[in-house]
């Protein structure tokens, strides 16, 4: 068997994993501001289009210069997770607490909400952004 069959080494596949190539970016992990528990990792965060701001929303639920902002989402929307126990528990729609401090990290509804930047996302699992602190590892 020559050198080039053997398998790698545990130490050279986690070097391998640990090199990133110069255009590939960083990956960003979301912690609570609270008490820097990670809650959420790039990977499991769901895109989605933007909205076309306040004009999706209610009339009632505009602010009175609407027309004139960029919309802009002030939250990220994620796939569910173990540690969103209120979802563990089989509620369809509820908070998201952090389990570290128990601070309000967002909220999540089965069967969709609106993000601020007036797209709608469904299923819907949302964290506040003013909530999170957003590291590059």
């Amino acid at each position: 068997m020559s050198n080039s069959d053997e398998p790698q080494s545990s130490n050279e596949t986690h070097k391998s994993e640990m090199e990133k190539s110069p255009g590939e970016k960083p990956k960003v992990i979301y912690r609570c501001k609270k008490c820097r528990r990670i809650v959420a990792s790039e990977e499991i965060v769901i895109p989605h289009e933007q909205g076309e701001g306040e004009k999706c929303f209610k009339w009632k639920d505009r602010d009175n210069n609407w027309s004139e902002k960029k919309p802009q989402c002030s939250a990220i929307f994620v796939e569910p997770m173990k540690w969103m126990q209120a979802v563990d528990d089989g509620n369809v729609a509820d908070k998201l607490f952090c389990m570290g401090c128990n601070a309000r990290l967002g909220s999540f509804n089965w069967a969709g909400m609106q993000c601020s930047c007036g797209a709608w996302v469904n299923p819907a699992f949302q964290l506040i952004k003013s909530k999170l602190d957003e590291s590059s590892t």
